[in-house]
């Protein structure tokens, strides 16, 4: 391992902030994923994909990468294109929430969001560069599988529409 791989994983979280870093934190591992894209004239798309989590940062914070569909040379993704992305998660406890950076640099697609619990699920929320509202979702989480909705509101829209959803089972050790 290279000093800076070794240098940005963590082996766990930092006790400083053990609880609140559960939170992202029991999704650290290794996912395999069932992708739906859904076009706003209500086509479906579906692709195999794979989600790794990981602490890093001295474990203040969660890693992870999405990848969809699966590496294969497989051609783009309808709807949603295909996600070689990261996202990295710090717990802020001035603000008693996650801030959130997606980056996917082969589509050019960077989210800024704030997490927090709701209830049983996740949400993430922010805005795109256009002022479209996003809001990204973790529900029906267990420590073997989760869904997550990726939405968009329009701003000149006021219903939320689903683009993506995720089903991610944990992948056997």
């Amino acid at each position: 391992m290279t000093d800076f791989a070794r240098l940005l994983h963590a082996d766990g979280p930092n006790p400083e902030h053990a609880a609140a870093l559960r939170l992202y934190g029991r999704f650290v591992g290794d996912w395999d994923a069932e992708i739906t894209a859904h076009g706003p004239d209500r086509t479906k798309h579906v692709a195999p994909g794979e989600i790794h989590f990981g602490w890093v940062l001295e474990g203040r914070a969660v890693q992870d990468v999405w990848i969809i569909p699966r590496p294969s040379g497989a051609p783009a993704f309808p709807i949603a294109g295909n996600w070689y992305g990261t996202t990295l998660r710090v717990y802020d406890p001035a603000i008693s929430a996650w801030r959130i950076s997606w980056f996917d640099p082969g589509r050019g697609v960077f989210r800024q969001q704030i997490g927090r619990p709701r209830g049983d699920d996740i949400v993430q929320e922010g805005t795109t560069d256009a002022g479209d509202q996003t809001r990204w979702s973790f529900t029906e989480i267990t420590d073997h599988s989760f869904h997550w909705l990726g939405e968009v509101k329009p701003a000149a829209a006021s219903d939320w529409r689903l683009v993506v959803d995720v089903m991610a089972k944990r992948r056997k050790v």
